[in-house]
């Protein structure tokens, strides 16, 4: 009988530290029910181990059960994170003697994040921080990671980012289309459907006879390389269709312009030397700028030429300032409490290098402004990501007309 009672106590423990991630990592629809098994797994436990165990037994039990809620905590840790990205790619049915109708597929590229809460975005930075050696957040705390994700969520409801990128890449289309370009426009997104890949397939396919890759990114980085590694494993060339990319959009003026437009929009009647505004970049691990130098300077270059334009335009240098988001100083509360120390009545905060509203401008940097200690009467104006602001659509546009063929 001693025996079963250990041998309980080891099925109890274990699977109230499988429950505990479920519970931390599941779907909002099933976290109540996961939290309800894991609290109920941990009360049998606890009665069993008060009712059954005295002295030295209650202390053996009490070790056995930490080691099986640490292995059922980490077997289902192992179980949810080695999840792997469930998206599909079409078949290619295009043949190589089938030159195409003409048109020319845009490939518009973007980061992408899924409406509402799933992780396989962050699952795969994940793997890919493992991979090169970053690091960021331990094994263990990675559920408690993705439950502030989803806890993320649960605050603002849902990420506008795809439905955000649908209209600009529309807005995209209906201008080439206007200027009497012949043009398909194809989104695609590196952590939603479709994949950048699915897309350049779905474009063969319907008998594009040209690609342009239309880069919705501020840098060249880990993910625009991710996005043509998976373009180019299409291997369109192979059908005689050429592929080109846009390059970023770090030191477009249109882009530049979109800051200053925004700024003197939502400034009103408020003078302009009372106005700071925050620049927030995304930043990256150091690790990467060995890589991936190029993302820093990129993310510093686009926010130099803004604050060079806001400062043409009238705005006083010394209230408009950089900060980063994660990994890099200086960050969002010092360097906001330091502009509204400056004397700023209002003080405007961007998400620099977002495209379209995400979790990252939604939650992440608005969260990061309210850590700050800013004096009363001091307004905070988010003005988020680009969204489909005239300028920032005019500012993909042009890149893509650059490089579409004379006459197309």
């Amino acid at each position: 009988m001693k025996v079963v009672q250990w041998i309980l106590v080891g099925i109890l423990a274990f699977a109230a530290g499988w429950a505990s991630v479920s519970y931390l990592t599941t779907d909002p629809v099933d976290m109540a029910g996961a939290l309800a098994l894991a609290l109920v797994l941990l009360f049998l436990l606890v009665g069993l181990m008060a009712w059954r165990f005295r002295g030295r037994a209650l202390a053996g039990a009490s070790l056995v059960a930490l080691v099986a809620v640490l292995g059922g905590y980490t077997l289902n840790a192992s179980v949810v994170l080695g999840r792997q990205d469930p998206r599909e790619v079409p078949t290619l049915t295009r043949t190589a003697d089938d030159q195409g109708d003409g048109h020319t597929a845009v490939i518009y590229f973007t980061h992408g994040e899924p409406e509402t809460y799933d992780p396989i975005g962050w699952l795969n930075q994940f793997r890919e921080f493992d991979e090169q050696g970053v690091s960021f957040v331990p094994f263990l705390a990675r559920p408690a990671f993705l439950q502030q994700l989803r806890d993320a969520y649960l605050t603002v409801g849902s990420s506008q980012h795809r439905q955000r990128h649908l209209v600009m890449a529309q807005a995209v289309e209906d201008e080439l289309l206007s200027h009497g370009k012949d043009v398909r426009i194809y989104p695609s997104f590196l952590d939603d459907d479709p994949r950048p890949d699915a897309a350049l397939v779905r474009a063969l396919n319907e008998g594009a006879s040209q690609v342009v890759v239309a880069e919705v990114f501020v840098s060249i980085s880990n993910h625009t390389a991710e996005g043509e590694e998976q373009i180019r494993s299409v291997d369109a060339e192979s059908l005689g269709v050429p592929v080109q990319f846009t390059g970023p959009l770090w030191d477009s003026p249109s882009l530049h312009e979109m800051f200053v437009d925004k700024v003197e929009v939502a400034r009103g009647d408020v003078p302009r030397d009372e106005v700071g505004v925050l620049l927030v970049g995304h930043g990256q691990p150091d690790e990467w700028d060995r890589e991936w130098p190029t993302e820093t300077e990129h993310e510093l270059g686009l926010r130099t030429h803004i604050i060079d334009a806001l400062v043409e335009s009238g705005y006083t240098r010394a209230n408009l300032e950089l900060a980063w988001m994660s990994f890099k100083e200086p960050n969002v509360p010092d360097t906001a409490e330091r502009l509204a120390a400056r004397g700023v009545s209002t003080l405007m905060v961007f998400s620099t290098g977002i495209s379209a509203e995400s979790i990252h401008s939604q939650y992440d940097v608005p969260e990061l402004v309210a850590e700050a200690t800013l004096p009363a009467g001091v307004e905070v104006v988010n003005l988020g990501a680009w969204n489909d602001h005239p300028l920032a659509i005019r500012a993909i546009v042009e890149r893509v007309e650059a490089l579409l063929p004379a006459g197309s």
